[in-house]
């Protein structure tokens, strides 16, 4: 695998400083280059080379490419859905040009793979709340899930017309004591864990009873190593896979944290978020990417809270 040469664009987010520190251990550090425009994240800092950039700069982009003989782009750049609810064209703008940007730029310079993760999100109200299948009803009602779901038709189109090997997950609300999430419906499930900690209580901004489908970080990060290390022609879907770790409401989760704080009270103050909530299915059907590249969880509920509070215990 020496021969490839990686960029992470968005490399100091909550998925992309993990993934990062994972790449640089399978590839070697100096074959997988952080970006970023914001800041380089702490837990990067000495691992590996990081360029800061702006990934809707496609000239500049194009040039690190060209220098640094990239490969493969992991397109990890994007607005989240409640953030996106607060200035809904820059949320679209950011997350369709930017893809559109990198996959030119893996056109033209024939780039061996371009990684760029899609999410629930794209699901709406129409769609089954329960075990979502990979092909159902898609209609989002957030311009987050809008632009995700376009981005996984450039993306099929990308492979269909130019033969770019791009290829996508739609992930559930991710949870992770490493980096902090970025404004994402699903936040909730990291927040409650340093409130546990740090104050015995949380007051969550959903409803007690919202169940929602979700991924330990460590499960996230696996899949999309074992989806981008799968043979080309096992990849059948090339707009995104469906995965599934676990789905638990605010209450279960609580009650799974009082296993270990028993003294930990949970209250619930719903806020703009649950209509977003409310629009995406309690679980999801991962038979799909279990067929193609053999996915399945590690983690459930308990198994997570377990090292969830060991780890940020000993921060």
């Amino acid at each position: 695998m020496a021969k490839d040469k990686i960029l992470v664009i968005g490399a100091s987010g909550q998925i992309g400083v993990e993934l990062t520190l994972a790449l640089r251990k399978i590839y070697g550090a100096a074959n997988v280059v952080a970006s970023d425009l914001r800041e380089e994240n702490d837990l990067l800092k000495g691992t590996g080379p990081y360029v800061s950039m702006d990934v809707m700069n496609k000239e500049m982009l194009h040039v690190q490419v060209i220098r640094q003989n990239i490969t493969q782009i992991y397109l990890l750049a994007a607005i989240l859905s409640a953030t996106g609810e607060k200035n809904p064209g820059l949320a679209w703008h950011l997350n369709m040009q930017g893809l559109l940007n990198v996959l030119d730029i893996a056109r033209e310079e024939k780039l061996h793979k371009v990684y760029w993760p899609s999410s629930i999100a794209v699901f709406g109200p129409t769609s089954p709340r329960q075990f979502c299948p990979q092909q159902t009803v898609i209609e989002p009602i957030t311009v987050y899930g809008i632009s995700k779901y376009a981005g996984e038709f450039w993306c099929n189109y990308y492979h269909q017309r130019f033969g770019v090997d791009v290829r996508s997950i739609r992930y559930p609300g991710l949870i992770s004591y490493k980096s902090a999430p970025g404004g994402g419906t699903t936040d909730y499930a990291v927040e409650i864990y340093h409130e546990a900690l740090a104050e015995k209580k949380y007051t969550c901004f959903l409803k007690e009873d919202t169940y929602l489908p979700m991924m330990y970080m460590p499960d996230a990060i696996r899949a999309t190593m074992e989806l981008m290390h799968a043979p080309a022609n096992n990849i059948k879907v090339r707009t995104s896979y469906n995965i599934s770790g676990m789905s638990f409401s605010p209450t279960e989760i609580a009650a799974s944290i009082q296993k270990h704080i028993p003294d930990f009270q949970l209250s619930c103050v719903p806020d703009y978020r649950q209509a977003i909530a409310d629009s995406w299915p309690q679980s999801i059907d991962d038979t799909v990417a279990s067929a193609d590249w053999n996915w399945k969880p590690a983690f459930d509920l308990d198994k997570m809270t377990t090292d969830m509070l060991q780890n940020l215990s000993k921060k």
